[in-house]
């Protein structure tokens, strides 16, 4: 325990310093304004600062500071685009690629140790080290925008299957970064085991560009929608207020957790969701916030505007794309065996 303690001191400083002097803010605007708005450039910005960071920390350090002080950036900047993932994908994003930071030039711990066993050069070793891992990268983005990979909300049969799919998916990949799948890959068989790998790890990708998740409904109909969710069901509200901390307007998606259907839509909106509205001149305002309760948790507050409103839509499964993906490898699995099996002759 003395070396977790020491390790989780030294990051309280450091995160402590941080958080005194405003740095965490002046980082989620930072990476927000070069950002401007696009969800894979943040997703890429706050991935070279968690590398940065992590940087020649120990494991317990590195996951303290590097989720005190980037996965806020996710949480705050990703609600503005319309993000909203669970905390503990946030959480491995980061603290993915702040633990990849120990291979990593010039401070890579890893490959300090590593070239002190195989008496190499460190910086060579880092270097190759990091060229190898960065291949990997592309498996915390999957964290983000496919939560069923951590086996969030996923029942047994449901994980069984998508351990498959991800490890066939997983192969895949390797092989289309190796060039080498039943045989030598050609240029488009290797783009095709790329297209694969990506429609098996998420195929709500495409889905997604074919049917939009959400259908938009009028603020007005918050009380109605509240009413007729099933039970467990949320509303996917967007609002916009004045933070009373920075006075600045600001925008934020939630989901609104509605529970049982217990009460009317008002109530359920107010027991579970801890939000009142009311109605002026055909616009919905925040007219009381519950204290403890969900909305203030989100740091929503008194007279912020509800500005839009969405439901889920009808969509087929996502799963769906899995058979286009599988009957493409099937054609290269087919061509490839009829190369392998001259190529296998010819060196009999």
């Amino acid at each position: 325990m003395i070396g977790i303690a020491v390790a989780t001191g030294t990051a309280g400083i450091i995160v402590g310093t941080i958080s005194l002097t405003g740095a965490h803010q002046v980082m989620g605007e930072f990476v927000e304004f070069l950002s401007a708005g696009n969800l894979m450039v943040m997703l890429i910005l706050v991935a070279i600062l968690s590398l940065i960071m992590g940087m020649g920390l120990p494991t317990t350090a590195t996951y303290i500071v590097i989720t005190s002080l980037m996965a806020p950036v996710i949480v705050t900047v990703g609600a503005k685009s319309g993000l909203i993932v669970p905390l503990i994908a946030v959480h491995m994003f980061v603290f993915y690629f702040g633990i990849l930071a120990d291979d990593t030039p010039p401070v890579g711990l890893a490959a300090f140790a590593a070239a002190a066993i195989s008496r190499g050069d460190p910086i060579r070793t880092g270097v190759i080290g990091f060229s190898y891992d960065i291949r990997t990268a592309i498996l915390p983005f999957l964290f983000i925008f496919n939560t069923d990979l951590l086996l969030i909300d996923v029942g047994l049969f449901k994980a069984i299957f998508i351990f498959i799919i991800a490890t066939i998916a997983m192969l895949l990949f390797a092989a289309a970064t190796q060039n080498y799948f039943l045989t030598k890959s050609r240029l488009w068989e290797t783009l095709a085991l790329l297209l694969i790998a990506f429609t098996l790890f998420r195929p709500g990708y495409w889905l997604d560009q074919w049917k939009s998740p959400y259908a938009e409904q009028p603020p007005s109909s918050v009380i109605e929608l509240a009413d007729q969710a099933p039970d467990g069901g949320s509303l996917r509200a967007i609002l916009s207020g004045e933070d009373i901390a920075s006075g600045k307007q600001v925008v934020k998606t939630v989901e609104l957790p509605l529970g049982s259907q217990t009460g009317d839509g008002a109530e359920r909106l107010a027991t579970q969701a801890g939000l009142v509205f009311r109605t002026e001149a055909d616009k919905v305002y925040v007219d009381d916030v519950v204290f403890g309760g969900y909305a203030e948790k989100q740091q929503i507050d008194f007279d912020w505007e509800l500005t839009s409103l969405r439901i889920p839509a009808q969509r087929p499964p996502k799963e769906l794309f899995y058979l286009p993906a599988l009957l493409l490898l099937g054609l290269v699995c087919w061509l490839q065996w009829g190369r392998r099996v001259p190529e296998a002759a010819s060196v009999a």
